[in-house]
């Protein structure tokens, strides 16, 4: 394993782990087309599979996805989680995991979230999809810029014909350029930026029907200022695909920037009949 486990009663990672990051500095800082690295066997496999074994129920998702461009997705936040689990969550926002990340990215000032805004267990269901995709860049509570994201998956034996591979795409979106197994206990870290384009955009088709599993974590700086746009979710459309470009988004993000309040609410009210018209 990558990182080792100590006494989970303590904290899950130890200061053991801060130095190991130094080790894949220059693989992840000379990645393409940004800054990226795929670990196998990340965490104790015996966290992994007690993460699998608890994976919670439909019923306790926090936040569900069912339109064009994010389809059968749910996400479980950590603190509705076991006693156990909620400690691990807790240990990737702790010192020892900040510094790993730190070391290895060359980020510094990494700041967790503990909030876990649209973080902690993952999954997507039989044909569901998330689109190729650029995240949103601004922590509204904190008042944070987004710089890091961590996944780690949670499926054993899958195969690249049950969908579901994680991607990375040129800034240019003419050409996916890695295409990656969502593997148990493997793990993506990346940088984030107006053009990280990534997602998970070929539906899961599984023979059992088994669900896509995963952890997602997101790291953020101290860096925002009145400079800075906010930016929500761009999604973009693959060449030759029936990808939705999400208009919607893309026109509430100008209008938000550019209108005052009353004006964007009434842009706003009219979006949303045109809306419900069709």
């Amino acid at each position: 394993m990558i990182l080792p486990t100590t006494d989970s009663r303590y904290g899950f990672f130890g200061a053991e782990a801060t130095g190991i990051g130094l080790q894949y500095r220059d693989r992840y800082t000379s990645a393409q087309p940004f800054p990226h690295i795929v670990l196998d066997n990340f965490l104790d496999d015996e966290i992994a599979a007690r993460c699998v074994a608890e994976f919670p129920s439909h019923a306790s998702a926090h936040a569900a996805y069912d339109r064009a461009q994010e389809r059968g997705k749910f996400e479980f936040n950590p603190e509705l989680l076991s006693a156990p689990l909620r400690s691990l969550f807790y240990s990737f926002n702790s010192l020892p995991f900040i510094l790993f990340l730190e070391n290895m990215t060359g980020i510094k000032g990494l700041i967790p979230d503990p909030y876990f805004a649209g973080a902690g267990f993952h999954e997507v269901v039989e044909g569901g999809h998330l689109d190729v995709h650029a995240d949103f860049n601004y922590h509204v509570a904190l008042n944070l810029e987004r710089r890091l994201n961590v996944l780690i998956y949670l499926n054993r034996d899958w195969h690249e014909d049950y969908g579901g591979c994680f991607e990375i795409w040129e800034p240019s979106m003419r050409s996916c350029v890695i295409r990656v197994l969502p593997l148990f206990n493997r793990c993506v870290i990346f940088s984030t930026s107006p053009t990280s384009y990534h997602g998970n955009p070929d539906p899961v088709h599984h023979p059992l029907k088994a669900p896509r599993r995963s952890i997602a974590l997101y790291y953020y700086t101290a860096t925002w200022n009145d400079i800075r746009r906010a930016r929500n979710t761009h999604f973009q459309a693959r060449p030759n695909s029936s990808d939705v470009y999400d208009l919607r988004v893309r026109v509430d993000e100008i209008a938000r920037n550019v209108m005052p309040p009353i004006a964007l609410r009434a842009v706003r009210g009219l979006w949303r009949r045109i809306h419900r018209s069709h």
